[in-house]
């Protein structure tokens, strides 16, 4: 990486290399045409990590890296624009792997002056990292190990007489559950959540990341620039309004009503009066303690709560969102909110993505119906449908890893199938290893490409086409209207568009929730240009998202990723739902993949094309992917 002449605007062009091993420290340099061809974020996290996998190596070995950037716009008033990404090769899947979050955290890494901080080696003891501007040390952290992400950030924040930013690690990180997640501005709990992220730092005996900076992050046409914001921001608000009131909780009755929500395991099709109890509307009357918000966002989606009374009395913290709803709500039969907040609670304390643990606990408690397993199999629960009990101790007992079930359930349902055999094939939910997130291809057909081919296993955000099928318009695009949410034609279409789309987020740094606040890529194309002084049109843009996950899907192939890789489980492609508004829908999965691979420009074993390479500035990258 060599040094460049730049003029700096948002790329300060530096990261900081980590060396836990030897405990040192040193800053390389980030070419200006890096920043130009891949943003920043999850962006320049795979331009960077290609180079560092020429010789793949095992996400869990000392000498793997773990690279966190900052999106491009993090600390500037673009709004939304607070995501920061963590990317590595993943514990839980084995690939590519990033994983973003939103809060405070990314704009304080902006304010240091540096654009992201690489970390390879483990150290011979716990340690944290101090990065106060510039100066980065590396401090013991024996006393940390083992305190929960809340703990550990306060602490941090008394030792270091300051108002850091920390990221930490919990338990399920120290111990490596391989879908551990890095928790962001302590009670806050913003999450790294997906792809095992908490399980590498926890490899490298790394606790946390505390960040000061005082360094001012300076834009381009900044007078213009605020102009546009000023003008934008209210109708913004106006479209978010539902997430400015009810977060994402807000939203469980109409996925419902669409057909959209998993119900026990996905096997069911309706759900009215358990969605009705569980929706945010029904308990952020009385449990809501104050709404929060991330660097720069209007919208204020965040929402604290606290349990007053009953067997959770005393829980304070972030509240659960859909997802976590969905996980330990619909698809566990469970209608006790409090269930889920004391569930949300311990994954947030322990560090421990909400998604792949429910998923786990739904794919257990088929198994315990179905009598594969028993209580005896599960040291002693009773694994019963809606057991709210049963639904917090195992969470509990995932995250610590406490006896041979919980050791095997932290490992992923690809290998809890795969050690159980027989019928539990059939519903370990997940696609290349990772569990899939709450959103049902069977509703929105143009998921199926989408989770089928997305970089990082399962994952409904690298596109998340079934926005436009609930309604929210995307003219730039060509949907000014939402396109039939149930056939299969021309959904391989959609999925490539918004793949693309969607690709260019987390490098900028944007929260996608600005989707449904009908923020198109023109749009962002003009806070692109306005701020780097790029001439960039929403072409371009679109051509950057390509070559972006182009790129994800190259570091894939070196992996071993082909065709034979690109599929959903057999529940959501041969079982239709039984009744709802998506009653009898399936995907036609390989006809929308036959589209897909044609305007993908990839062969017939799923790897993109020379010319492909040739025309998006990848022809470097050849050799390292195709066969010989």
């Amino acid at each position: 990486m060599d040094k460049v002449n730049r003029k700096r605007s948002l790329c300060n062009g530096k990261i900081v290399e980590v060396n836990l091993a030897s405990l040192t420290s040193r800053v390389i340099e980030i070419p200006l045409q890096w920043y130009r061809d891949f943003l920043a974020g999850s962006g320049m996290g795979v331009r960077v990590l290609f180079e560092e996998h020429k010789v793949p190596l095992e996400p869990l070995a000392p000498e793997s890296p773990l690279l966190f950037m900052k999106g491009l716009f993090n600390g500037t008033k673009i709004p939304s624009s607070s995501r920061v990404t963590a990317c590595a090769r993943s514990p839980l899947t084995g690939i590519w792997a990033e994983s973003c979050s939103g809060g405070l955290w990314g704009a304080e890494l902006a304010f240091t002056g540096y654009d992201g901080i690489l970390v390879r080696g483990k150290a011979p003891h716990p340690v944290y990292l101090w990065i106060n501007d510039s100066a980065v040390e590396i401090r013991r952290a024996e006393h940390l190990w083992g305190l929960d992400t809340f703990e550990a950030s306060d602490q941090i924040l008394k030792e270091t007489r300051s108002d850091a930013k920390v990221a930490s690690i919990g338990r399920a990180g120290e111990l490596g559950v391989a879908f551990a997640s890095i928790m962001l501005d302590g009670i806050h709990a913003r999450a790294m959540g997906r792809s095992g992220m908490g399980a590498v730092m926890g490899s490298k005996n790394l606790k946390s990341i505390a960040l000061k900076g005082s360094q001012p992050v300076e834009t381009e046409n900044a007078e213009e620039l605020l102009k546009v914001i000023k003008a934008e921001v209210p109708l913004m608000v106006k479209n978010a309004q539902g997430l400015r009131n009810w977060s994402t909780a807000g939203g469980v009755e109409t996925i419902e009503f669409l057909g959209d929500l998993p119900i026990k395991n996905w096997q069911l099709g309706s759900w009215v009066e358990g969605a009705k109890k569980i929706a945010g509307q029904a308990y952020l009357p009385t449990l809501l303690d104050h709404h929060a918000t991330c660097y720069s966002c209007a919208i204020r989606c965040a929402k604290i709560v606290k349990v007053k009374e009953g067997p959770y009395k005393g829980i304070y913290g972030h509240g659960p969102e859909y997802e976590t709803l969905a996980g330990f709500g619909s698809n566990l039969l469970n209608e006790n909110p409090e269930v889920i907040i004391a569930a949300n609670d311990l994954c947030n304390r322990l560090g421990m993505d909400t998604i792949s643990s429910s998923s786990m606990i739904a794919f257990a408690m088929e198994a315990y119906e179905k009598g594969i397993i028993n209580s005896t199999t599960a040291d002693g629960l009773t694994l019963e449908w809606g057991r709210g009990e049963a639904i917090v101790e195992l969470t509990r007992r995932i995250a610590l890893r406490e006896g041979a079930f919980a050791r095997l359930l932290g490992e992923g349902v690809k290998k809890a199938a795969a050690h159980f055999g027989g019928a539990t094939g059939d519903f370990a939910i997940h696609t290349k290893g990772q569990e899939f997130p709450y959103h049902d291809p069977r509703a929105f057909t143009c998921m199926a490409a989408n989770y089928a081919t997305a970089n990082r296993g399962a994952c409904h955000l690298e596109a998340l086409s079934y926005f436009l099928g609930r309604g929210v318009p995307l003219p730039d695009l060509g949907f000014a209207t939402p396109p039939d949410p149930h056939i299969n034609e021309g959904k391989g279409h959609v999925a490539y568009l918004m793949q693309n789309y969607m690709s260019c987020f987390n490098p900028l740094g944007l929260c996608k929730f600005i989707f449904t606040a009908q923020v198109g890529p023109s749009q962002i194309a003009r806070w692109l240009s306005l701020s780097t002084g790029w001439p960039v049109g929403q072409d371009e843009l679109m051509k950057t998202g390509e070559r972006i996950f182009t790129l994800k899907r190259l570091f894939n192939n070196r992996l071993g990723i082909t065709k034979k890789d690109d599929i959903i489980p057999r529940r959501l492609q041969k079982e239709p739902r039984p009744s709802g508004r998506a009653a009898g829908v399936l995907p036609d999965l390989p006809l929308i993949l036959e589209e897909y691979y044609r305007l993908r420009r990839w062969d017939d074993d799923g790897i993109p094309t020379p010319q492909l390479l040739k025309d998006l500035g990848l022809e470097q990258c050849e050799s390292h992917t195709r066969k010989a």
